[in-house]
């Protein structure tokens, strides 16, 4: 039989769960800074417009982006413990999806690509497999949360925020699918980080509002903000 947690015990978990949130704005802002910082350090000859985050990072001598890809990864699953423990409406598909997105991230950091030019090999193969894993399950998962938080008092505030945001996530992924494919990389690079800009936003706004129902909880009236996408909303 499990022994019940003493006072001393409930409440350094309580401490813990509290620390969460921040733990996820602080991966967050690390993150954006590193990979901005990381623009600078590789060949200067490559064109961040036509080059994609992954072919910077090999190039990258000082291993900033990847650092940065491994931290926002851990900081994501800080996000989503974070959640869980705050009660938010994220048990089922969007969980799994997010956790899918953070692992990713950490894989996708720790097996590099190929530099560019040469041909892919297994690491390559795996890290570009693990990255279209993490484009696509953050999208979704905003998308499946857009309803759930609609209908939470305590989530309510940023619903239409994160429809907005996973929205722009969806077009991003319709955009750079093109352009991978039948537009032979034309402008991938700027693609990509306009997607990534999405899906980066989409974690910011769910990190800052746990950091506000976690230390500064406040009675939140039940008021309808209307849904403008349907097809996003009459998802669950």
């Amino acid at each position: 039989m499990r022994r019940p947690a003493s006072r001393r015990e409930s409440e350094a978990m309580t401490a813990v769960k509290r620390l969460y949130p921040w733990i996820a704005c602080a991966s967050i802002l690390f993150s954006v800074v590193a990979v901005v910082a990381g623009q600078f350090g590789p060949d200067p000859y490559l064109d961040p417009l036509n080059v994609t985050v992954s072919e910077y990072a090999v190039s990258d001598r000082g291993g900033m982006t990847e650092v940065a890809m491994a931290v926002l990864g851990i900081g994501s699953l800080a996000l989503l413990a974070g959640l869980r423990s705050a009660g938010a409406p994220v048990r089922g598909a969007p969980q799994w999806l997010l956790a899918v997105w953070s692992v990713a991230l950490v894989v996708a950091a720790l097996v590099p690509t190929t530099p560019i030019g040469h041909d892919l090999d297994t690491a390559a193969m795996v890290h570009r497999y693990v990255s279209v894993a993490a484009f696509v399950s953050l999208p979704a998962a905003g998308a499946l949360l857009v309803p759930r938080l609609s209908s939470d008092a305590s989530w309510k505030p940023v619903a239409r925020v994160v429809e907005w945001v996973a929205l722009a996530g969806g077009f991003g992924l319709l955009a750079i699918t093109y352009v991978a494919m039948p537009g032979e990389r034309v402008l991938i690079g700027l693609v990509e980080r306009v997607l990534l800009g999405t899906e980066v936003a989409l974690l910011a706004v769910l990190a800052a509002w746990l950091v506000r129902l976690t230390w500064w909880p406040v009675v939140t009236k039940a008021v309808n903000f209307p849904t403008y996408h349907r097809f996003i909303a009459s998802r669950s």
